[in-house]
């Protein structure tokens, strides 16, 4: 993994850019506002994905695999920190002195005129920042923004606009958060994550804070997440307004029935009752929509409108997202790495599913995060019928010894309710074997 550096200069002429890991949901969001502003785009990955086929279909050149004579001649070199500092690419454009810059670096500099929004958070970050950008299309603002997935009504992960707004989904993993000018800080939850960077509950509660007093106007942070609150107590922002079902909220979640596939809810704002049903489920994405409305009606959009706005938001990919169905078994798709996550998202399953069954494929993600929350994803996973459990997607980090999918499937309390299939590829048929109508 590489450490952001934020002292290389963008350059005033970026020229031809290259995206070192262009595939992933922030580097391909990035390298189509590249496009949309007249540049060539090159860049490679380690595997093909619906996001590259897309930025090809735009004019991107981009090849498969990291290999240093494929790196061409940019004038620019971007990188993200899911890199190693060994990457032949990265290795080669240091040896040529080619300006690096990191993907929040230009994502700052492409987003420096604009009134940036930056919603930032453990969990919700996706799903409530396209919720932000949603209204405000509804609203007739033409925001630019760049979302950590893919937004299901417009088919991309960032678009440019016409208007003042420029709506980014915040990454506090690697604390690149704290370099953007950001005008409007919305935080949906600070619930512990990424300690292996921040080494400690209270640092990483700290780097929160300092993001959101950075904030030129506003701060909008949840009124519920024991997390969030800690976090407000560190504030000395001037306007800060807060969102959630506590009765101190500003703007307060009321009436919530989460006990089907769409949401049910009112939001109360200075005494005026709006009810709203989503197209998505669960409790935390009222709660999401919640923190998007908040901070509508902080930027000065009218109250009502604004919950109309992020009423029509119509989901993301990978977040609860319906794959098809075949003789009764539905497949789902869902991004959740956390135990927070997990567990939002499997309760939003079983109110799709009902009385049916609930069977859940997990792969763990990073074998830090696999160590330090394996009973909890266990407690979490456990809300299903049947589990199967792979091993762990290493990402950015090198394996771990001992740390294996069966760090969390040795922690099952009900050992008949998980299967441990360290293969991905005999995964599928387990799920097969488990799985029935309904």
């Amino acid at each position: 993994m590489i450490k952001p550096d934020y002292s290389q200069k963008v350059p005033e002429r970026l020229g031809t850019v290259h995206f070192i890991g262009i595939g992933g949901a922030g580097m391909s969001g990035i390298a189509r506002l590249v496009i949309g502003a007249g540049h060539q785009v090159t860049g490679s990955d380690v595997r093909d994905s619906p996001n590259i086929a897309q930025l090809r279909e735009l004019g991107a050149k981009i090849h498969i695999g990291h290999d240093a004579d494929k790196l061409g001649n940019p004038d620019t070199v971007v990188v993200t920190s899911a890199l190693w500092t060994h990457n032949p690419e990265l290795v080669e454009a240091i040896s040529r002195g080619l300006p690096i810059l990191h993907r929040s670096a230009l994502l700052a500099h492409l987003a420096s005129k604009a009134k940036l929004i930056s919603v930032a958070g453990a969990h919700g970050k996706t799903t409530s920042t396209g919720m932000v950008i949603t209204a405000l299309h509804e609203l007739g603002a033409d925001p630019s923004f760049v979302n950590g997935g893919v937004i299901s009504a417009y088919g991309a992960s960032s678009g440019f606009g016409a208007g003042e707004h420029f709506v980014i989904e915040a990454d506090e993993s690697d604390s690149s958060f704290l370099h953007y000018k950001t005008a409007v800080a919305l935080i949906t939850n600070v619930d512990p994550d990424h300690l292996d960077h921040f080494g400690s509950l209270e640092a990483f509660q700290a780097e929160f804070a300092k993001f959101a007093n950075a904030a030129s106007e506003l701060v909008v942070i949840s009124s519920d997440d024991p997390g969030a609150v800690a976090v407000r107590e560190l504030l000395t922002h001037p306007r800060v307004m807060t969102f959630g079902q506590s009765a101190e909220a500003d703007l307060r979640v009321v009436n919530l029935d989460s006990s089907g596939p769409k949401v049910r809810f009112g939001l109360s704002y200075q005494g005026t009752e709006v009810f709203l049903e989503l197209t998505i489920a669960g409790e935390h994405n009222a709660l999401n929509a919640a923190g998007a409305v908040c901070t509508l009606v902080g930027l000065g959009f009218d109250f009502e409108a604004s919950c109309r706005g992020v009423e029509l938001f119509a989901g993301t990919e990978r977040r609860f997202q319906l794959h098809g169905e075949v003789r009764g078994v539905c497949v789902y798709d869902d991004f959740a790495h956390h135990p927070t996550e997990v567990a939002a998202a499997l309760r939003g399953a079983r109110a799709t599913v009902g009385s049916g069954k609930l069977i859940t494929v997990f792969q763990p993600h990073l074998y830090s995060r696999t160590r330090i929350f394996a009973k909890e994803f266990a407690e979490a996973l456990a809300l299903s019928d049947q589990v199967v459990i792979t091993d762990v997607y290493a990402a950015r980090e090198d394996p771990e010894p001992g740390v294996t999918g069966e760090t969390i499937s040795s922690r099952f309390k009900d050992e008949k309710k998980v299967h441990y299939v360290a293969s991905w590829d005999d995964v599928p048929a387990k799920a097969a074997q488990l799985a029935a109508r309904g």
